[in-house]
C-alpha cells in the first residue's frame, strides 16, 4: 500500500477550496438567508447552483475566476439540448431559472470582491412564452366542484371551506396553508396574508358565502381535528397540524376530478377562475392585481386574454357580419337566416 495520500476528487477539492465555486455558493445562499429570502427560494437557488457547479467540475472548472462569458454560453446551450430521463427537454422556464440564479450569483461575487468583472452580465435569458391558463371553469362547473365534499364528515366540511376560500380569494396554495386563526377578521370579512410571494403582507376580502363556510368549519369541524398542542393555523389536517402543499394539491385535485368535467387542475385553478370571472363581471384589473398579490400589472394582464365573455358580448352586438332575422322570426316564427351575398 502506497504511503502517498490519495488525491482528492474534483468535487472534494472544490469543497475544500475557500475560493472555489462550492464554498462561495454556500456563502451566497447564506447571504440570501440573512437578507430574508424565503426558505423555498434558498432551497431552489442552492439546487440550481449545484447543477451548474457539477457541470463545471466535469470540465475541470472549480473557481469563479475560471468562468468566462463563453463558458456560460456553453452552459446555456447545454441546457437547451439537455434531455431528461423521460426524453423530454427542459422547459423554457426551467432553463431561465437556472440561468437567472447564475446572474444573481455572479453579481454577488463582484459586489463582494470575489471577481473583478461579471461574466454573466450580458447573459441573455430565454424568452418565456406567455401561455394562457390551460383550464378555466364556468360558474356552473365551479359550483359542481364545490358540491363535492361530504359535509357530514369533519374533513368534508373543512374541504368545502377550503374550496370556497380559494374560489373567493384566489390565494396561492402556500398562502392558504399559512393562514392563522388570527389572520381571519370576521367582522371586516378579510384575510391577512402574511409574507406572500416576495415576503409581502397583504389584506384580501373574503366573500360572505366563503366566510359562512369557514365559520361553520370552525364551529363544527375544526374542534374535532385539532390535536394539542394547538398549531394556531386556520386549516388543519386530520392529524391536527398544518397541511402540506402536496396533500392540499391532492385533496383539491381529487374534487376537480370527481366532478367529472373532463378538466384537471388544483389550487391554482381556483386562482385563475377567481381572476377571470371577476374581470368578466367588470372588476378593474388593478383590483385583481391587488387581490392576487402581483407585483407587476403585466403579470395580471394574462387574465384579460382569458376573460372572453365580455368581448364576445361586444363582438356579437357590434360586428356587422352577424346573422339577420326576418320579420316572421321576430314575431315568433321560424328562423330564416339571410343567404350570404354571392361574391363569386
Amino acid at each position: 500500500m502506497s504511503g502517498r495520500p490519495e488525491r482528492a476528487s474534483g468535487r472534494e477539492a472544490g469543497a475544500l477550496d475557500p475560493r472555489g465555486l462550492r464554498a462561495l455558493a454556500r456563502r451566497f445562499v447564506e447571504w440570501m438567508r440573512v437578507t430574508h429570502y424565503a426558505e423555498a427560494t434558498l432551497e431552489v437557488s442552492g439546487r440550481l447552483l449545484e447543477y451548474f457547479i457539477r457541470w463545471c467540475e466535469e470540465r475541470d472548472v472549480a473557481r469563479p475566476t475560471e468562468v468566462t462569458r463563453q463558458l456560460l454560453e456553453r452552459y446555456k446551450r447545454h441546457l437547451f439540448y439537455y434531455r431528461k430521463r423521460d426524453g423530454e427537454p427542459l422547459s423554457i422556464a426551467s432553463q431561465k431559472d437556472r440561468l437567472s440564479v447564475l446572474r444573481r450569483f455572479f453579481s454577488w461575487l463582484v459586489r463582494n470582491d470575489h471577481l473583478l468583472y461579471n461574466p454573466a452580465s450580458e447573459l441573455e435569458l430565454p424568452k418565456t412564452p406567455k401561455h394562457l391558463p390551460r383550464t378555466v371553469l364556468s360558474v356552473a362547473e365551479v359550483e359542481q366542484v364545490l358540491a363535492g365534499p361530504e359535509l357530514a364528515e369533519p374533513l368534508g366540511l373543512r374541504d368545502r371551506a377550503i374550496l370556497e376560500t380559494l374560489y373567493s380569494t384566489g390565494l396561492r396554495r402556500a398562502e392558504l396553508i399559512g393562514l392563522g386563526l388570527r389572520d381571519l377578521d370576521r367582522s371586516r370579512r378579510t384575510l391577512l396574508v402574511r409574507e406572500g410571494k416576495g415576503r409581502k403582507d397583504r389584506m384580501v376580502p373574503i366573500g360572505e358565502r366563503a366566510l359562512a363556510w369557514v365559520e361553520r368549519y370552525l364551529e363544527e369541524a375544526r374542534p374535532h381535528l385539532v390535536v394539542p398542542p394547538e398549531a394556531g393555523v386556520l386549516f388543519v389536517g386530520k392529524d391536527g397540524q398544518s397541511l402540506t402543499p402536496n396533500h392540499l394539491s391532492y385533496v383539491v385535485g381529487e374534487y376537480v376530478r370527481g366532478a367529472e368535467l373532463g378538466k384537471s387542475g388544483s389550487c391554482h385553478l381556483f386562482r385563475h377562475n377567481m381572476a377571470t370571472l371577476m374581470l368578466e363581471g367588470g372588476a378593474d384589473i388593478r383590483f385583481i392585481q391587488q387581490m392576487l398579490g402581483h407585483e407587476k400589472l403585466t403579470t395580471t394582464q394574462v387574465y384579460t386574454r382569458v376573460s372572453i365573455g365580455k368581448l364576445q358580448e361586444v363582438h356579437a352586438a357590434t360586428h356587422p357580419a352577424r346573422l339577420e332575422r326576418t320579420r316572421d322570426d321576430q314575431e315568433g316564427g321560424e328562423t330564416a337566416d339571410e343567404e350570404p351575398n354571392d361574391v363569386s
